[in-house]
Order: structure tokens, then sequence, then C-alpha cells
């Protein structure tokens, strides 16, 4: 018992300090280029939401809802957003896997919350259940729970 209590508290300290990731990029299995956004919206805010990448100090608009602004024109027709559950948006843009950049910067903008990510293209993983599934530390918390609930019994 003592050593379950050990290994849970351990368990419990590399959970805390982490967070789950409000944004994550990745190549899906056709090579399309994946960002997911999980930002959660303001209450009594309208959703709008931008994607957008940077090189250097180009900033480019992949897709957006936001109006009077509008994508890049080689994105229009290549990029796709759909929502996520329980928040958030998916983009998927397909066709620039081979012309990304060495040292890209994505961003996402969620009712006028940002937050980005460095990436290099070399280090691009692909996406799968298991590796988006352990990119959140929700998805930790559940042998947590298990862990904490043998050792009590």
């Amino acid at each position: 018992m003592l050593t379950s209590l050990f290994l849970c508290g351990a368990l419990g300290v590399l959970v805390i300090p982490a967070r789950s990731e409000l944004i994550s990029v990745c190549l899906e299995e056709d090579n399309d280029l994946r960002v997911d956004c999980r930002i959660e919206p303001k209450p009594n805010k309208i959703n709008s939401y931008e994607f957008s990448w940077s090189s250097g100090t180009k900033e480019s608009l992949i897709n957006t809802n936001v109006s009077g602004s509008a994508a890049e024109a080689q994105f229009r027709d290549k990029s796709e957003v759909v929502e996520l559950e329980p928040h958030g948006y998916k983009m998927t843009l397909k066709g620039f896997t081979e012309m990304l950049p060495h040292n890209t910067t994505y961003m996402c903008k969620i009712s006028g919350q940002v937050e980005s990510v460095l990436v290099e293209k070399e280090k691009l993983e692909p996406c799968s259940a298991v590796s988006l599934f352990l990119k959140s530390s929700w998805s930790w918390i559940v042998p947590l729970l298990i862990c904490l609930y043998r050792a009590n019994c």
C-alpha cells in the first residue's frame, strides 16, 4: 500500500504542473497539416476564429470566420475548419506539407484569445488518437484516480 501511495504521489506531481495543450500541430495520414485549437470561448461572445502561421517576420492568414478578414488566396480552397467538442476548432490544410518553412509558428485566435506554438518541420508528428490523447494532461487524471482508488481500497 505504501508503494502504491508513493507511485500515485509521484504521478500526481508530474501531472499537476502540466496543462493540456491549447494548440497542437500534426500531420494526418494523407499528409494534410492539422492544427487543433482548444481555446475555451468566453461567455456572451460570438465565436470567431483565425488560423495563421508565421515564418520570420511574415504572418499569413490561413482561415478565418472574422467579418472583414480574408485568408490569403493561396489558402482559400486548401483549408477547412470544423468545430471540436466540447470547444475549439480544427483546421486542416491540404497540399502544403512539402512547402512548409523549416521553423514555423502556428497561431490560432478564438474570440480574441491567442495561442501559438513553434514547430520545426522535421519534428512534425503524425496525428493519432494516442499521441493526441497523451498531449492532454486530462488523459492522465483517469489513471491517477484509478491509482488513488486502488490505494484506498
